[in-house]
């Protein structure tokens, strides 16, 4: 079992941080499109639980590999945040902490 999974149940609510400047500069100069997209689907996410989270196939949940955690961080994964763009993000006991919203698939695992 991951440290995410051991500091929080599958079938608590997602809590959404969205504090991060980073992640907030991406959402905010996101074109009008992609910034109703994006507040659509991080919507979604504070109606889900964790496990859904886990199964639900339009966010495509995957840990990044390619990318060291920051310190105290288990692992980084990626969602579909739009059509287009993924979102970094990890979990925080029952916290969703965002990191960034790419640019284009490519950077979000760290390949330009």
């Amino acid at each position: 079992m991951t440290r995410e999974m051991t500091r929080a149940e599958p079938d608590a609510l997602v809590r959404l941080d969205l504090n991060n400047p980073v992640f907030q500069d991406n959402l905010f100069t996101l074109q009008k499109p992609d910034r109703h997209s994006a507040l659509e689907t991080l919507n979604k996410l504070r109606r889900m639980t964790w496990g859904q989270v886990y199964r639900d196939n339009g966010l495509k949940w995957e840990k990044i590999a390619s990318l060291t955690p920051p310190p105290g961080v288990g692992a980084v994964y990626s969602m579909r945040i739009t059509q287009s763009r993924r979102a970094t993000a990890y979990r925080d006991g029952d916290f969703l902490r965002f990191l960034t919203i790419a640019p284009d698939h490519d950077a979000t695992y760290g390949r330009k």
